[in-house]
């Protein structure tokens, strides 16, 4: 009740308040009958805040950082939610943790949704995408749905004011479970980067490889 009264709000916060739009593609792409992990592209807040709670994916479970369950009001959501948050300097332990969360999850028939780069990535940039999801691949045995988009364009990081347009979430063709982890995370990192690329230069952001990522500290 509280996940669909939330995605609710967000929704008409999004239309009258932000001007902006959701357009889902590829939703046919999804598999029906396994569970699996959607390894999306991170370019803003706005997919941590929407995607755990969206009914068209049965609400799946994000793999998220620690630091988001100390947010006010909106920190009590992930654990509450079944949500995955890893501290992501804790090294092996938060892989553990991550695994077994995933394990968890898909024990409960929810899918998991990890952002493959480990942060937020402005677009137009190229930043390294994280061995983890490799493993998590590996042990879990299911398959890998990329999900390309460019929501950087329309909620830059820390930009107070957003700019209204459509936002589209896109999924690609699934990589099957059980091929090489190093070959599925080279096929991931091409077709997502590639996609996303695409639909960030139709939104009018720039292409990749024109932008500086942002230096981590």
């Amino acid at each position: 009740m509280i996940s669909r009264i939330y995605a609710g709000y967000i929704a008409l916060v999004e239309k009258y308040v932000m001007g902006m739009k959701l357009e889902l593609r590829g939703l046919e792409n999804l598999p029906k009958d396994t569970p699996y992990i959607i390894a999306a592209k991170h370019q803003s807040a706005y997919e941590t805040l929407k995607l755990p709670f969206m009914a068209q994916f049965d609400y799946p479970v994000i793999v998220l950082k620690k630091e988001l369950t100390r947010l006010p009001v909106w920190g009590l959501y992930p654990k509450r939610m079944g949500l995955i948050a890893i501290d992501r300097s804790a090294g092996m332990e938060s892989m553990r943790a991550m695994i077994a969360g995933c394990r968890a999850a898909m024990a409960d028939k929810r899918n998991v949704i990890i952002f493959p780069q480990g942060t937020r990535v402005a677009p137009g940039a190229i930043d390294d995408y994280k061995p983890g999801l490799a493993k998590i691949y590996k042990d879990l045995q299911v398959p890998i749905v990329p999900m390309a988009l460019n929501t950087g364009v329309f909620w830059a990081r820390n930009a107070f004011f957003k700019k209204s347009g459509t936002i589209v979430f896109e999924f690609l063709p699934p990589i099957p479970a059980g091929e090489a982890p190093l070959q599925a995370m080279k096929t991931l990192e091409e077709k997502l980067e590639a996609a996303s690329d695409k639909l960030v230069q139709e939104a009018g952001g720039p292409a990749l490889g024109t932008v500086q990522p942002r230096r981590k500290k």
